[in-house]
């Protein structure tokens, strides 16, 4: 195993305030808490002609499909369009893999990095102002779009306000809501002004795929924008100046991309061909048919032992995995025998009991695999702020029981419901680990855990309240603190607000300050200090059951160089135009 040490600061200075809750909930609200992503995408061997020279399954010096990568995928994208990706589509991979941003997150490091723009905004550059406001983007004078036409501020300012304009529901938009001004002050310098600072625009919003840079004239001639409408030629086709370029989609076959032998940087290796809607990927890759695999936590026993194979488990998700409370339950909605109250998890030491219930160390072991770590809450291990110290609940039957009886529900007895994905093992997993802690306890106290299809377990999450007292869940991919702050803890954010947290906190004003002094501070320090204190709080306050926090597993074949993954990458983490095939598999 590699030891795993990712580390992700905070860019700028300052950050919003208490608006910026609801902004982020509705950012947030596409995403489906039953999909970590996009997990199980394969690069594999599909048998079709478009395999390279050798023909399907063909080979130059013992590589499978030399000259070509070839991807097979259990999903295929709603659609590629920078303004339209949701954060749990796959279409977000393939716009990071084919447009170019102002900056990025490079390989092996979670510092932001140059792209478009040649420099870094700071206020000791000189490129952010004394007042945090303004971002000034010098940029790159060489690239040039796939059509050959030059890419220029103009560029830039025309796909954020493309962005804006179009405002989809199942995009991200919400990540330029502060933006109040774009300029083109010369065809190589961007400006943007921001309505408050914002210590995370340049993570959250500049190196974002929607902030991705689109091809004007392409979309002028295609459609064209029109407000709060998507764009059905940019939803299936590349306008873009990064490493590839999409060549063909025939929708529920295949994918193919090209490279783009032009390009500004590091031009990509190999072209890559995606097969979509692939099962059984981990036998494609036992046949010599695949190239690398990412998958979830819970999948790895699929594909460990394959001699010609590496499985990496090192790099630590940024995604919690979650019992979620609802303290806002409304139990005419509950499942037939539910039997609680509508006030139910309002006592603290009944959420405690959930928590020392939790058989943790089993969970891990048993549908993770192994392939995960105890952390405390709010802030996963590997973000700006996490404090290793801040809490974490044992399993203590002991002290479960004691939470109860403290609570009145011990001779009482009660039975609830926890709703979860059925065809997640994880997810599922978790809710049967909750029952199982929770019935051991006391013949009195009952679980029934609600396995459903996703598709019917999204729409029970999508309800509010949701008809359920629990629900199995994971934490959505972010990049800073105050984005998990807001989601995971704040009396308005996403889950403050579904969860009902204003009915569980002692005092959610005081939470509510908390987020947002910790959001907008100048001070490193102090914002580090108040991460460390809400997450203590929410430990103190039992708001969930934080049940692991998961790695990111890749399988790949010994032919495939090159392969690295990042957290902070759209899932499935990874970047096409590094891998490499060697001349020989021998």
């Amino acid at each position: 195993m590699k030891s795993n040490d990712t580390h992700v600061d905070e860019q700028g200075r300052v950050h919003g305030a208490r608006a910026e809750a609801q902004a982020l909930g509705h950012a947030l609200g596409g995403w489906s808490p039953s999909r970590r992503g996009f997990l199980g995408i394969v690069l594999a061997t599909p048998l079709v002609a478009a395999c390279g020279a050798d023909g399907p399954g063909g080979s130059s010096g013992g590589v499978p499909n030399a000259g070509t990568i070839v991807i097979a995928g259990n999903d295929q994208p709603a659609s590629i369009d920078p303004a339209q990706v949701s954060p749990e589509d796959v279409g977000m991979n393939f716009v990071f893999n084919c447009y170019d941003r102002l900056l990025d997150i490079p390989a092996e490091s979670s510092e932001l990095a140059p792209s478009l723009s040649t420099k870094i905004p700071s206020v000791d550059n000189g490129l952010i102002s004394e007042d945090a406001l303004t971002y000034t983007f010098p940029l790159r004078t060489d690239v040039k779009f796939h059509d050959g036409s030059p890419l220029t501020a103009e560029s830039v300012k025309y796909s954020w306000e493309r962005a804006i304009k179009m405002n989809l529901p199942e995009g991200q938009t919400e990540r330029m809501s502060k933006i109040t001004t774009m300029t083109a002050v010369d065809d190589h310098t961007f400006e943007v002004t921001i309505s408050e600072p914002n210590g995370s625009f340049l993570r959250s919003t500049a190196a974002a795929p929607v902030a991705s840079v689109v091809n004007p004239a392409v979309v002028e001639a295609n459609g064209g924008v029109v407000a709060g409408q998507p764009n059905e030629y940019l939803a299936t086709h590349t306008a873009s100046s990064g490493p590839y370029s999409l060549k063909k989609w025939a929708r529920g076959d295949h994918m193919s991309f090209d490279v783009n032998e032009d390009y500004w940087g590091e031009p990509a290796h190999l072209p890559v061909l995606i097969k979509v809607l692939v099962k059984n990927q981990a036998t494609m890759l036992r046949a010599k048919g695949a190239d690398i695999m990412s998958m979830a936590a819970d999948r790895v026993a699929k594909v460990e032992g394959i001699d010609f194979v590496t499985v990496d488990t090192s790099t630590l998700g940024l995604q919690l995995d979650e019992l979620g409370f609802n303290m806002k339950i409304d139990t005419s909605t509950l499942p037939d025998g539910d039997d609680i109250p509508a006030d139910f998890f309002h006592d603290v030491r009944v959420r405690k009991g959930f928590n020392y219930a939790f058989p943790y160390d089993d969970y891990i072991a048993g549908p993770l695999g192994g392939f995960a770590e105890r952390v405390g809450f709010v802030v996963p291990k590997g973000i700006f702020g996490y404090d290793p110290d801040s809490g974490m609940y044992p399993t203590d039957p002991a002290m479960a029981e004691q939470m109860f009886r403290e609570a009145g529900w011990w001779d009482r007895g009660f039975t609830m419901s926890i709703v979860a994905d059925g065809g997640n093992g994880a997810f599922n997993g978790a809710a049967l680990a909750m029952k199982d802690g929770i019935e051991k306890l006391n013949p009195k106290f009952h679980v029934q855990v609600l396995s459903a299809p996703e598709a019917k377990s999204d729409k029970m999450m999508a309800e509010d309240p949701i008809p359920a007292a629990m629900w199995s869940y994971t934490s959505p991919p972010l990049t800073s603190p105050s984005e998990y702050a807001f989601d995971q803890a704040h009396p308005d954010g996403k889950w403050g607000q579904v969860g009902g947290f204003s009915n569980g906190y002692s005092d959610p004003d005081k939470v509510a300050a908390m987020c947002e002094e910790a959001a907008a501070s100048p001070d490193k320090d102090r914002r580090v200090e108040l991460y460390s204190q809400l997450q203590k709080l929410q430990y103190d306050e039992a708001m969930w059951v934080v049940t692991a926090q998961e790695s990111l597993p890749l399988a790949y074949a010994n032919w495939l160089t090159g392969v690295t993954s990042n957290p902070l990458w759209p899932r499935p983490s990874l970047r096409w135009a590094l891998y490499d095939k060697k001349s020989s598999t021998t």
